[in-house]
């Protein structure tokens, strides 16, 4: 079963309802009372000086154990331990971070708690991220991929970077082979791609199947940033493509 499936379970369908409209505040409507069964607290935008949502497990910020409590900024480096996983917000950036997770965050601070993200690092772990920024640049062991306003998630390890444009516009290139590149303009899961190391010239990037993240988690984190994925939602009935992967 694909993990879009999930989608249609009823309380899954009333909670990305809930989500495209806006439907999470202070106040504990019915909706957001079923939110926190499925997602543990109601999402809603973070307030200003809170950087983490969630963590499960372990996760650390420049080696040192966080909380909920702990400031993320640009340039700080964030890991997360075995079975473990951070949700956490960096400017107008939203990240979620699974377990075995080593990046590294670049930027620059612009004001008063007011953060840009331009680029990661990320040699090892799994990321999923939302953000409307363009310009930012993500590289891993085998890629270096530009984003320009965009979902998107990413696994990576010393061999090959599994990459899925949720949607949005990426350049996506492999590092030792500069003539194994493509421009990906998706609008839901068009074009996951594996990024090689090693092949032929022109060989190091492939198709890929969709795995491991969902529409849930993408409303979730957008969600953070006070936004919705720019799909279109009518009543129950979910209007963009459904994918069978």
């Amino acid at each position: 079963m694909s993990r879009f499936d999930e989608a249609d379970d009823p309380r899954r369908r009333v909670l990305i309802k809930a989500l495209a409209a806006g439907a999470f505040s202070a106040a504990l409507t019915d909706r957001a009372a079923l939110a926190a069964s499925i997602f543990g607290t109601p999402p809603s935008k973070l307030p200003a000086g809170q950087s983490i949502y969630r963590i499960n497990g372990t996760a650390k910020v420049n080696g040192q154990e966080a909380n909920l409590s702990t400031i993320i900024k640009p340039n700080d480096t964030v890991e997360t331990g075995p079975k473990s996983e951070i949700v956490f917000v960096v400017g107008g950036t939203s990240m979620l971070m699974r377990e075995n997770s080593h990046l590294t965050l670049e930027g620059k601070e612009e004001g008063l708690a007011s953060y840009l993200i331009q680029g990661f690092r990320m040699l090892t772990g799994k990321l999923l991220t939302v953000s409307r920024s363009n310009g930012t640049q993500i590289r891993t062991s085998t890629a270096t991929i530009g984003i320009r306003g965009t979902g998107y998630y990413i696994e990576s390890d010393p061999e090959q970077t599994y990459f899925c444009t949720c949607y949005g516009l990426t350049d996506v290139e492999a590092n030792d082979d500069p003539t194994s590149r493509d421009t990906v303009a998706s609008k839901h899961h068009d074009k996951p791609l594996y990024i090689l190391a090693g092949q032929q010239p022109g060989q190091n990037i492939r198709r890929a199947s969709f795995i491991n993240h969902t529409d849930q988690e993408l409303m979730l984190i957008e969600t953070l940033v006070g936004r919705t994925p720019p799909w279109v939602f009518a009543g129950d009935q979910y209007t963009a493509p459904r994918r069978d992967y």
